[in-house]
């Protein structure tokens, strides 16, 4: 599947800056399932790019705009082509959870089986595990397991942006049972990896179309979900948001440890002055793209009053963890 995104991300600021500095996780990956065909950054101020690896092999771009601007926008635009994954299995041997516990599995998945940020246990995810009798599908195989996890975070959460954000710890989410995929995503990663399960989180996209398919996911974000590893059959992508593994339709741009590792942008500014973010995604097949149709939601921001406080280059108001969640 032939796939194109664009991912329009427009900070304004009330008064000039005097300086911006940015890094960027916007890049899709390139594995044996998705071939990157195309990838462009425009940048508004322009800036010159830099681009390094991670230490988890994702693509990031680095930018400093060096001079006084009141808007920065950044547009990165994809071609991708996807494949879909071979069909796994309706279960595996028991033995796969005697796999999960060697020495080698242990040591090549070490980032990813130890607690970190949001995916780490908590009393009210204990409490959640406990309610929902969970622990009994550990009695399964480790790909049923995951599996009929995932079918139970989709069927007890209500899927409503608003109601976290991208600081949000997962009692939030637990607490209101009610979020988005990077809640549900967070949660889920809590539990395997407190079941010996690697499981890593997946920033990217989701081709949706909710009137085909059901979709919860929001049609105008970034999207994300995670991967657990199985000894017989590698990282497999799962999708709890939409109870689904996940598919040619979904477009792998970072892996991390969990949403801190990999936020779409990250930066900071010097100047004090009130910040305001807009971010505008579409995802369609190549095929149909025929013209550019109104699909940004980038209205200009208003402004509160000036006698509010005002933020300053002390703050990391570039940060997507504060103004950019994936939904």
């Amino acid at each position: 599947m032939f796939l194109e995104i664009r991912h329009v991300t427009e900070y304004h600021y009330a008064t000039p800056v005097r300086e911006s500095v940015m890094e960027l996780w916007m890049q899709p990956k390139r594995s044996s399932l998705q071939r990157l065909i195309r990838f462009d950054l425009a940048l508004e101020p322009s800036a010159q790019l830099f681009s390094y690896a991670d230490p988890f092999g994702n693509a990031v771009h680095h930018f400093d705009v060096p001079r006084p601007h009141d808007r920065l926008t950044i547009e990165a635009r994809s071609t991708v082509e996807t494949k879909a994954p071979a069909a796994l299995p309706l279960a595996l041997s028991h033995e796969e959870w005697t796999r999960l516990d060697s020495d080698v599995v242990k040591g090549e998945c070490f980032d990813f089986l130890k607690p970190h940020g949001f995916g780490r246990s908590t009393q009210a995810l204990k409490a959640f595990i406990q309610g929902q009798g969970l622990e009994a599908l550990r009695q399964k195989d480790p790909l049923s397991t995951v599996i009929g996890l995932s079918k139970t975070i989709y069927q007890q959460f209500e899927y409503q942006a608003g109601v976290t954000d991208a600081e949000s710890p997962i009692d939030k989410a637990l607490e209101a049972g009610r979020g988005v995929c990077q809640d549900f995503a967070h949660i889920m990663i809590a539990i395997c990896r407190g079941w010996d399960i690697p499981a890593r989180y997946v920033s990217g996209y989701l081709l949706t179309d909710r009137d085909q398919t059901g979709d919860r996911s929001d049609p105008d974000a970034s999207h994300a979900w995670l991967e657990v590893y199985l000894p017989s059959l590698g990282w497999i992508g799962i999708d709890p948001t939409n109870d689904a593994l996940a598919g040619e339709r979904h477009i792998i741009v970072a892996i991390g440890r969990d949403y801190t590792d990999v936020p779409p942008s990250r930066g900071v500014f010097k100047g004090e002055t009130q910040s305001q973010l807009a971010v505008g995604v579409s995802v369609r097949q190549a095929q149909s793209a025929v013209h550019e149709p109104e699909y940004l939601k980038l209205a200009r921001p208003a402004f509160p009053p000036p006698g509010r406080r005002r933020q300053t280059s002390s703050n990391l108001l570039h940060d997507q963890q504060q103004q950019q969640q994936q939904q």
